[in-house]
Parts: structure tokens; C-alpha cells; sequence
């Protein structure tokens, strides 16, 4: 038996004052109904910087441009049967008006140290170490509460 291994983007699109770009997820087969940064599986083929662009323009219907786009970290995760890599980046430079399209319900602005309850359960937590903190290298592991920082 093999086991699939979950290759992800999401992309941090933050405006001038701080805040984060959430959508909530509509649709999909990964916790649906929860609000969640513009992301998903990078496809075979696919450059990592790609999938961003593509999944944001997808879901929230922004026109990011690969230049604009500046890595913030990478987190594993081994939780609840799942494994895989996630790839986070930084954006602050979008054309277009955030809109709900594909997989999205409805768009909203939120300061990371103020995200809405019923968002994706480890974002607060990879947001945190990632975006304020400056880690690069997170992992999220079965048993271990949080999400452990292994790099500054």
C-alpha cells in the first residue's frame, strides 16, 4: 500500500496594514466551511511558485504575478492519517478585487493575531511562527500540540 504524500501551497496575501487574505472553503474535501489562506495541491509538472498564482487567481480571483511572490517557509505536517510538505509565501503586490469563485464562499481581510475562530485549525499557529516570528522550518506532528519551529 502506498501513501500519498501531500505537496501544498498557500499564499499570504497581506495588505499595507498587516492584515491576511482568509477565504472560506466551500466545496472541497479538506475541511470545508473553514476559513483558509488561498492555496492547494501543486499539480505534476507545476513550479511551487506557479501553484500559488494559480490557486489564488482560482479562488479568490487576484492576478499575482511569480515576481511578486517572496518565500516565508515550509512546513511539514504528519497529522490524522496525512502526510505531506506545505510551501508558504508572501505576497503585498495583487491586481483585481478579492472575490469568492472556485472552492470559496466568501473573502475577508483579518490580522494574523486575530484570526476568526472557525478557521483551518493549524493556521493561527503556522501564521504565527512563519509570518511574526520568521521561521522557516515548521512541523506539525500527530501527538505533539502545536506546531514545533525547527529553524529561527
Amino acid at each position: 500500500m502506498t501513501a500519498t504524500f501531500y505537496l501544498i501551497v498557500w499564499l499570504v496575501v497581506q495588505d499595507e496594514s498587516g492584515r491576511v487574505l482568509l477565504g472560506r472553503r466551500d466545496g472541497t474535501g479538506y475541511m470545508s466551511g473553514l476559513w483558509g489562506l488561498p492555496g492547494g495541491r501543486v499539480e505534476r509538472g507545476e513550479a511551487l511558485m506557479s501553484a500559488a498564482v494559480r490557486e489564488v487567481q482560482e479562488e479568490l480571483g487576484l492576478r499575482v504575478e511569480p515576481d511578486s511572490l517572496r518565500p516565508l517557509g515550509v512546513s511539514r505536517f504528519d497529522i490524522d492519517g496525512m502526510q505531506g510538505t506545505d510551501f508558504l509565501f508572501l505576497t503585498h503586490v495583487w491586481a483585481g478585487a478579492p472575490t469568492p469563485l472556485d472552492h470559496t464562499s466568501e473573502v475577508g481581510w483579518f490580522a494574523p493575531n486575530a484570526l476568526p475562530g472557525d478557521c483551518l485549525p493549524w493556521l493561527p499557529d503556522v501564521l504565527e511562527a512563519h509570518l511574526t516570528r520568521g521561521a522557516w522550518l515548521t512541523e506539525q506532528l500527530d501527538g505533539v500540540a502545536g506546531v514545533r519551529i525547527l529553524s529561527p
